[in-house]
């Protein structure tokens, strides 16, 4: 799908095209951005499943996108993973909020993501990708999860953001190791023009072994780590509406 300016201020469907279990849903708008809401009607993940997600803006255009509830990687039965692919293209003077909710990983999950962003120089990107090992509540832990989760993001075609996550075997005892108790953890990355004023104010509400970093200039990453869901949502939503400048989406607050 991609987003288009409608020349009035406001940002519209430009293309649409949708199959299989994967489905966008668009509420109402109530902002200038289009809303974009990703729907699974599968209920989940396992094995062999396959999903891909093509995400574009217009020149101009601002688009936030979310989920309608938290995705989830069931147990597999064999060691072929579900995989996810995403490709997202920004052109000039656009906006991107990608804000999906929670991935949770439910022991002998396999999982393997990919996501991919080119960006034209003065695109606007704030995104995040939440996990969650097990519910915490429900006395579930993942003690045999093979993950894999990576990351390129790209501006006026140099690679300005890399990162790849490998979880294999007990995920639950490697980070308790971490001394926080984790069981969730989230990486939020914003890349515009001035990301570096939402430095300070961000360190300044994380508290260890959570962090941020300015890795260059306009592109600012942060790494939040917590032990459970819960606490994870509570580091979030503040950044995410600092980042932003705006409320996060209302299927956030349901």
């Amino acid at each position: 799908m991609t987003a288009r300016a409608d020349g009035s201020g406001r940002s519209r469907i430009g293309e649409l095209y949708q199959s299989g279990s994967m489905k966008l849903l668009f509420p109402r708008p109530s902002a200038t951005a289009l809303e974009a809401v990703a729907l699974n009607t599968s209920g989940g993940l396992t094995g062999g499943d396959r999903l891909s997600l093509e995400i574009g803006t217009e020149p101009g255009a601002a688009l936030t996108f979310s989920t309608q509830a938290a995705e989830r990687a069931y147990a597999s039965t064999g060691d072929v993973p579900a995989q996810m692919t995403t490709s997202i293209h920004l052109a000039g003077g656009s906006r991107l909020d990608w804000l999906p909710q929670e991935t949770i990983l439910f022991d002998r999950a396999r999982l393997s993501r990919r996501l991919t962003v080119e960006m034209a120089c003065d695109a606007r990107l704030t995104l995040v990708e939440p996990v969650i090992l097990g519910r915490v509540a429900m006395g579930e832990r993942c003690g045999d999860v093979a993950f894999r989760d990576s990351w390129d993001i790209r501006r006026d075609g140099k690679l300005i953001y890399a990162d790849r996550t490998r979880l294999d075997g007990d995920v639950s005892a490697l980070l308790a190791r971490t001394g926080a108790g984790a069981g969730a953890y989230a990486t939020l990355v914003h890349v515009a023009p001035d990301a570096e004023r939402h430095l300070a104010p961000l360190r300044a509400t994380l508290p260890a072994p959570s962090g941020v970093s300015l890795l260059r200039d306009g592109v600012l990453v942060a790494r939040l780590l917590t032990e459970d869901g819960f606490a994870l949502r509570s580091l979030i939503v503040p950044a995410i509406e600092r980042l932003t400048d705006g409320p996060v989406p209302k299927v956030w607050r349901l």
